[in-house]
Parts: C-alpha cells; sequence; structure tokens
C-alpha cells in the first residue's frame, strides 16, 4: 500500500473528512514518527508494532560487482518489529504468496491440503 492508497482509504471509510485534511493528517502522522526516530526514540503503536532505531557498525563489505574489500561506515536504521496482535491477524490470512506464481506446483498445493484437511477426497 502507498501513502496515495492509505489516503483514499481513510476518505473511504471517513466520508466526512475533505481530501486536503486527509492528506495534511497523513502527513503529520508520518512527520511525526520520523521525528521521533530522528531524536532517537522508541515509537510504540499498541496491537501494530514499534519502531526502534538500531546501530548498525561499521563494517568492512564486498562490492557485489567487482568483489572489491569496501568499508561501511556506521549508521543509525529505523527498525520495525510487528505486534503480536498484528502477527496474529496476518496469519490468519490463507497464504497466497510463497514466491511462485498462480498455476505453480507450490500455489496448487494449498487447496489440495485444504481439501485433505476437510475431507473432501
Amino acid at each position: 500500500m502507498t501513502k496515495r492508497e492509505l489516503i483514499e482509504e481513510v476518505i473511504n471509510s471517513k466520508t466526512h473528512l475533505p481530501r486536503r485534511e486527509v492528506e495534511a493528517l497523513v502527513n503529520a502522522v508520518f512527520g511525526s514518527l520520523t521525528e521521533a526516530l530522528v531524536r532517537g526514540e522508541r515509537i510504540e503503536i499498541r496491537g501494530f508494532g514499534s519502531f526502534i532505531v538500531k546501530r548498525r557498525n561499521a563494517r568492512e563489505g564486498l562490492n557485489p560487482k567487482t568483489g572489491e574489500v569496501v568499508s561501511v561506515n556506521a549508521k543509525r536504521v529505523a527498525f520495525f518489529k510487528a505486534g503480536k496482535e498484528l502477527k496474529v491477524r496476518v496469519d490468519q490470512r490463507p497464504l497466497s504468496f510463497d514466491g511462485a506464481g498462480p498455476g505453480s506446483a507450490a500455489s496448487a498445493s494449498i487447496p489440495a491440503v485444504v481439501s485433505a484437511a476437510s475431507g473432501d477426497k
């Protein structure tokens, strides 16, 4: 989902809000989240997850094209950890993706497993 799609979802669920206000609200929320992470603060949204800033130490890496050893500077990166409720809700959805396209052996086996579990032959 893109930010534009998120704005559309909010507009469709809350029709009394004008588009400009919804865009401003979504931008304000993302701006607040970004600024908190820049300050190194932890953000916790109950039932959804938490955002933290992790420190990555300096290290030696490899240039994938040339194989040359390069120095990678230390940096801070934003990290998201899904909350328990989000994990449970996501896991309740049937698997429709596993890197295999429609009609592949992996996707074809899902209905067979469902049929076998329900007693259909």
